[in-house]
């Protein structure tokens, strides 16, 4: 059985991560492989979106801690060497993905499993959805990007909290505080309502929405100057797409645009 599931239609893929017997742990096969997806989504013009979800009741409960067990027991002198081989290009990717990233996260999201949804642009959840930045209770800090995913979504005293007291956070609470972007009544709709949404961003103007992101990410991290010369940056690569040109001819002609995401 493949730990990751590849779907595409209607501009968007879905990956699942499909290790459901272990809760979607990451072992270094699942890891490899969403790797290596998200590159390749990344390149595909085909692709307008994507979606991000888990196999069976939970989206994601981090590191396979039974593959990292052994680690440990073996003596490797670096057993946390994932963090820089897998993580780190993983969140990367996600972070830089230069097209919309929707989560469905359906049950519990710890560790890093919460750290990949929280690198999604939009995140759907239901009743039993529950984030648990689980680190500190195996002795560990931060990693998959979360220590600067989590205060720009909550703040730093409500970050600092999750990471250090690593209590669970309930779908309500997530939804109050920002972690969900919709919160839906039944959990068998967090998918179907994620790919809905995927569907309507990937209908979208697709090189627009990568520069909104690449604006942000410039500027959460920057000062004005530079988040003024990546917007000027951004609107002449936009200025010049077919989507542009359409729109603004479209928004004149008064009839609907349909964007090709060129």
């Amino acid at each position: 059985m493949t730990s990751l599931l590849t779907e595409f239609a209607d501009g968007v893929v879905t990956l699942t991560l499909n290790r459901p017997d272990s809760l979607n742990s990451l072992d270094v096969d699942l890891k490899e492989q969403l790797r290596a997806a998200l590159d390749e989504a990344a390149v595909d013009q085909a692709v307008r979106c994507v979606v991000l979800t888990g196999a069976g009741r939970a989206f994601c409960v981090g590191q396979d801690l039974r593959q990292h067990v052994g680690m440990l027991a073996s003596g490797d002198p670096t057993p946390l060497r994932t963090v820089r081989e897998h993580y780190n290009p993983i969140v990367t990717r996600l972070a830089t993905m230069p097209k919309p990233v929707v989560a469905a996260v359906r049950g519990t999201a710890a560790g890093a499993g919460a750290g990949l949804a929280f690198l999604a642009d939009f995140r759907v959840g239901g009743p039993k959805t529950a984030f648990l930045m689980a680190f500190a209770n195996v002795g560990l800090a931060a990693d998959t990007g979360s220590s600067w995913t989590l205060p720009r979504l909550v703040g730093h005293a409500k970050a600092t909290e999750m990471l250090m007291l690593a209590e669970p956070v309930g779908a309500v609470e997530a939804h109050r505080l920002g972690l969900l972007t919709t919160l839906v009544e039944d959990d068998e709709q967090v998918l179907p309502r994620a790919r809905e949404f995927a569907v309507r961003l990937a209908a979208g103007p697709t090189v627009a929405y990568g520069q909104i992101k690449r604006e942000l990410l410039a500027a959460e991290s920057g000062t004005l100057a530079g988040a003024l010369e990546v917007e000027a940056d951004a609107q002449a690569l936009c200025g010049v797409t077919d989507d542009h040109r359409g729109s603004v001819d479209a928004f004149v002609a008064k009839r609907p645009m349909v964007f090709t995401g060129h």
